[in-house]
């Protein structure tokens, strides 16, 4: 089976990995342009370009597949590759662009998506991120016939995988990679013996995982605890919560929710080797692991002996006006 693949992230390139491994044959990869990244803002090679072009495997990165859009010599320079390329199927994962339908109509067995979440909760951009800030308990990997809809299509494989309770947004991307690549190569085996079926998303359950935005990392001490922990947790590596102490923007890594106290929100409560308990809308949010602009992150112990706090203090900044 000749395959053309289309991805971009980490995440996508565990499974191009894992197909390599299984001895499918990749003979197109399609992925995002460079990107200028770290501090120097030097262009860097997508975590797929880098696997592909180690393994030999030809790579295009068209900025659109839009034969009608902004970029059509690109569109078509990348259709003329994968009319050369003859794919019998194409693996989709975490790619960025969207495929029009002349890309969705043209290898005989269309395009295959790897998916992170049990569809049709969760579709959208960023399903592990939401899935963990909602209170998931589960959560998993679906493969999915695409269509021209926004993760809309049947599914065609599925695996639960069930959150835990400390389980961050980085942690349990790495479980859904490693899933979505050992079920991307089952999918393509049954399909290869015709013993792979198609069901239709059920019209209940529906919800959509909106991309991260910024403005979201800023934690409000007016919403309960539960929830301020789990967003910790889900902006995890990136954006990654934050809150004003002192003026100055605190990243926070690790928190736990504690007995509720009558107070303000945003009021320093206590202070100790175990962490900053700070009073919410409901519950209280223990503070465990912070860093400051220019630092690393630290242990709350660590971190108030150079970032001195008082019981009584205000970290609310509605509170101020």
């Amino acid at each position: 089976m000749r395959l053309a693949f289309a991805g971009t992230p980490e995440f996508a390139q565990r499974a191009l990995e894992r197909l390599t491994q299984a001895g499918l044959d990749v003979v197109l990869v399609l992925t995002q342009p460079d990107r200028p990244a770290g501090r120097g803002m030097k262009l860097q090679a997508s975590p797929v370009k880098q696997f592909a072009q180690a393994h030999g495997i030809e790579v295009a990165q068209p900025r659109s597949l839009r034969l009608d859009g902004k970029y059509p010599d690109d569109a078509a320079a990348a259709q003329q590759a994968l009319q050369q390329a003859r794919p019998d199927a194409m693996v989709v994962a975490a790619y960025g662009l969207i495929l029009p339908q002349w890309v969705l109509d043209l290898p005989r067995l269309g395009c295959l998506n790897i998916h992170a979440s049990l569809l049709p909760r969760w579709r959208g951009a960023a399903p592990i991120h939401r899935a963990i800030e909602a209170g998931d308990a589960q959560t998993g990997v679906t493969i999915m016939q695409m269509d021209a809809g926004l993760d809309t299509g049947d599914r065609l494989l599925e695996q639960a995988l069930d959150i835990a309770p400390q389980e961050t947004t980085s942690s349990l991307h790495d479980k859904l990679a490693s899933l979505g690549a050992q079920l991307i190569v089952q999918a393509l085996q049954q399909a290869q013996a015709g013993t792979l079926e198609r069901r239709p998303q059920p019209a209940e359950g529906v919800n959509y995982a909106a991309k991260i935005d910024k403005a979201e990392a800023a934690l409000d001490w007016h919403e309960p605890a539960t929830m301020l922990e789990r967003r910790i947790r889900a902006f995890q590596p990136a954006p990654g919560a934050s809150c004003a102490l002192q003026g100055a923007a605190i990243k926070v890594w690790q928190a736990c929710v504690r007995p509720h106290v009558q107070a303000a929100p945003g009021t320093v409560l206590a202070l100790s080797d175990e962490g900053v308990d700070v009073a919410t809308g409901q519950g209280v949010l223990r503070l465990q692991r912070l860093q400051k602009a220019g630092g690393k992150p630290l242990a709350a112990s660590e971190f108030l002996r150079g970032f001195p706090l008082t019981v009584g203090q205000s970290l609310d900044p509605k509170a101020a006006g």
